[in-house]
Formats: structure tokens, sequence, C-alpha cells
């Protein structure tokens, strides 16, 4: 379907009207900006450079605190539309090129280094404290110009569309997290980290051939609660201002249109723009390797290999194909990608704090235990002993007979009777009641929530009794 809104030929103003001068104050001229044109007046000259293929502006103003050795800083109100006006010159591809209709990727990412690292964990963490929201979203009604807008159910953070680089595109966008949702403390007082809005352009390839990348450009933003931005350019504009007029020379003058830096290509749009990784753990459409659910929610030590004990640690002498296997069964598998040329000798290396920076809090616990052979601790244990045939007397002298660990992990009354019948040897079909002996001898009947409450590591003798019917059994804990 195209998104194409008819509007009057005066819709996009002047290059003038676009960036206008602001009035005095700090906010000064903006930069000069080649303004797409097919023809020039005759007998005109200039002396300019020639104009780039591609140009993205985001009309929000750029922060007047950043210094002139610094990449400019965009602040954005949460959920507000802004809009990114792409520009293509078509003389800029002699073969007439310009014309087709390109598609490009939005992208919000990640500044900081160590957040790259966990980008997926951290989306991961985010889709699951804020469930139905997205990242990123295109304003669709406001939006001129674009064809076939997508948004991938799985891609939070990415958008993308087709457009014609000989007419005007405008697209309109909205980012719906803030930055201080992915520091490491949530409760205030610290900076909120920044985000790149980066936009990969890519032409049509030939049969067969993937998507030929065009143009990449990016900008450094930062995402505040409603009208949040607008309080922080006020605080920026009058810190600036206060400062002696040698110290104000030395910051950036702010411009009301962010222009977008020409930056490198985003990795994972190099193959196939439109196929990114999805997020671990969901499922996704495009042909990707990802974790079933069933393989997702099973428990650390049941998703070994009946060959193998949940405790085995990583050989040293593993080679990287070897340790990706060994991250797949732990499921680790959105990890394999940052350690894929490691050996096994070059992850185990690696301190605990090393890889909780690299893979994040919860899973850089889990892999640093994964690797020193720690298998997690249940729930609850109790040591459990079969009462001898001997009646009470006999009972007193077995207490000195040997005991054995019983794990529960989902405190319930029927994991503990699978348990006990397991170790009695008896058809757990058969366990008909599981009771537990009381003040003056009475018997109580054991619930999930007599478990819940059960101290660790308590000792029981389990007597067994025949109940009515031909076969049936009664447990009592002792």
């Amino acid at each position: 379907m195209l998104f194409w809104h008819g509007q009057p030929d005066h819709y996009w103003s002047s290059p003038g009207e676009m960036y206008p001068i602001p009035g005095p104050g700090l906010l000064r001229d903006p930069p000069v900006l080649p303004y797409l044109k097919q023809e020039e007046p005759n007998g005109i000259s200039t002396s300019q450079p020639p104009c780039p293929a591609f140009q993205y502006v985001l009309c929000a103003p750029t922060s007047p605190a950043v210094r002139h050795h610094e990449e400019t800083l965009t602040y954005l109100n949460q959920g507000q539309s802004y809009e990114l006006r792409m520009m293509g010159n078509p003389r800029g591809d002699p073969g007439g090129e310009g014309r087709r209709m390109l598609k490009s990727v939005v992208r919000v990412v990640f500044h900081d280094r160590r957040l790259q690292y966990s980008e997926q964990q951290q989306l991961e963490g985010w889709r699951w404290s804020r469930p139905g929201d997205r990242i990123l979203d295109i304003d669709v009604p406001l939006s001129v110009g674009i064809l076939e807008p997508q948004i991938h159910p799985t891609l939070l953070n990415t958008v993308e569309f087709l457009w014609d680089p000989s007419r005007r595109t405008s697209v309109f966008v909205q980012v719906h997290c803030i930055s201080t949702e992915f520091t490491l403390r949530k409760n205030g007082g610290e900076k909120g980290v920044p985000f790149r809005i980066q936009i990969d352009t890519f032409g049509a390839g030939g049969k067969g051939d993937p998507p030929e990348h065009l143009h990449s450009a990016s900008c450094l933003v930062k995402v505040f609660k409603p009208k949040g931005a607008d309080r922080k350019q006020k605080t920026d504009r009058e810190k600036v201002e206060k400062q002696p007029v040698p110290e104000r020379e030395k910051f950036q003058p702010a411009y009301e249109s962010t222009v977008l830096a020409e930056c490198a290509p985003w990795p994972d749009t190099l193959g196939a723009p439109h196929s990114p990784p999805g997020t671990p753990g969901l499922p996704s459409p495009h042909p990707f390797k990802l974790l079933s659910p069933e393989r997702v929610c099973v428990s650390p030590c049941a998703a070994e290999s009946p060959l193998e004990s949940p405790g085995e640690a990583l050989s040293p002498c593993a080679s990287p194909l070897e340790t990706q296997q060994w991250l797949h069964k732990r499921r680790f598998s959105a990890y394999t990608r940052i350690f894929a040329s490691f050996a096994g000798a070059d992850l185990l290396k690696l301190s605990r704090r090393d890889l909780i920076q690299i893979c994040g809090a919860p899973d850089g616990i889990r892999l640093c235990n994964a690797l020193t052979g720690r298998c997690p601790r249940p729930r609850l244990t109790l040591y459990v002993s079969r009462e001898p045939a001997g009646g009470a007397e006999g009972a007193e002298d077995g207490c000195s007979g040997l005991y054995q660990e019983v794990h529960l992990e989902e405190l319930t009354v029927a994991e503990l009777t699978e348990k006990l019948a397991e170790l009695l040897g008896l058809p757990v079909g058969q366990i008909q009641r599981v009771s537990r002996q009381g003040p003056s001898g009475i018997h109580i009947l054991v619930s999930d929530m007599m478990i819940r409450n059960l101290l660790d590591e308590t000792c029981f003798m389990v007597a067994i009794g025949k109940a009515p019917g031909p076969e049936g059994y009664h447990l009592v804990l002792r």
C-alpha cells in the first residue's frame, strides 16, 4: 500500500523556511545544507562542494552544552513524533539509479560499547518489563512518501520502509524508551545512557544477490520522559549563558535541526537489511536459528545432554567449534557470535567481572557458574531414610543408618511423592497418601504449604504402610 498524502506544492518549504534563522541567543544560524534541485539556474556557478548522495535531517534541536571537539547531542521526548527528512540526490548516481525505489532501515541502538555487547539481553529485559510496547515506531499518518512500512514484532528497535529519492520523503518516528531505563540503577539520580538513531539505505540487488548498501548515517540522542527534553534543553542553555565569554566560545552553536553524520553500516544489515537477528527466545519469521520455547523454559540442569553431567565444565582444550557447541547446549546461543573465535582456554581466562560486563549481570553470573562447573542450588534439600521393618524399636536403632538426599525444586506434594517413590523403589501411581507424624503421634496430611514451610536439610524416617485395596501404599514421615 502506498502511504502517500496529497500535499500542496508548498508542503516542503524553501531551505530558509526549512531551517529558519533563530532570534538572538545561543541558537545560531543553522548549518548550510544542500537543497536538492533537479536543475540550477543558467549562468549561476557555485563554488560549494557537490551535494552528497544522501542526507537525513532529524527535526529536533541540538544541545548547546556540547563542546567543539564532541559529537552533537539531541534531546528527545518519549513517545513524541519527530520528523526525519530523507533526501537523496539523483545526480549523485550517474546511471539514473537515484530514481529507483530504495529501502531504509531505521534503528535505535546503544552508543556505549558495554551495552552493545549485551544489546539483545537489554532489549529482552525491556520487552518483559514493557509488554506490548516498542522501542521505535513509525507515525504513519504523519509520514509522507514512504511505501510498505514494516514493523517487525520481534525487533523492537527497528523499522524499515521503501522510498523514492526523487520525491519528497518525510518519516515521523517515535522513541518509547527513556535513557534511564538502561542504567545500572533505575531508581533515579543517574545520567541516562545515550542512544544512536541510525539509518541504513539499500538499493535493489541483482537476481540472487543481496541488496546493495548505499549509505549509512547516525546521530547521538538522549530520550527523556514527556517534556523532559524541553526542560533539559533550557537547563543547558542557561548553564552555558552563565559561563564567561571565553568559556562560552568553547561550546558548539545549537541548531534547530540535527543533521545525521555519515557512519559505518550496522553490521547486521550488510547481508540482509530486512532480516536482523531476532530477540532470543522469541518466535521470528526470519531464517535464523533461535531457541525453541521448550529449550528456553527447561531448568539449567535439565538442558544438559543425558550423557553429560549437569556440572560438567568447559574443557581448556576445547576448540572454537566445540566451545560454540558447549554454549548452545547450555542456553548461551545469544553470545555465540561474540565468542565465535574463542577456544575453551580463551573463555576460561575471562573473569566473573568480564563476563558480567559482556553478557549482563544475569547471564554473566550464569555463564561464570557454568564455566566453573557449579550446578544451581536446589530450593529445598531433605535427608530421607527408610524405616526398618522392626517397628519403633527398630526405628530407633535405624536412626544411625544411611540417609539419602532428596532435592525439591517445585515444592509440591506431587514432586515429593515422585522423589520418594524413586528412592523407595515403589510405583509412583500406587502411593495413595503421604502424611507426617505430628504431636502425640497424629498423622498430618502433607500439603504444598507444609512443604514450602519445611526447614532446609530436615531429616525424615519414612514408614511404608499398606493402604486398603489390592495395591497401594501410605507413606508416613517421622
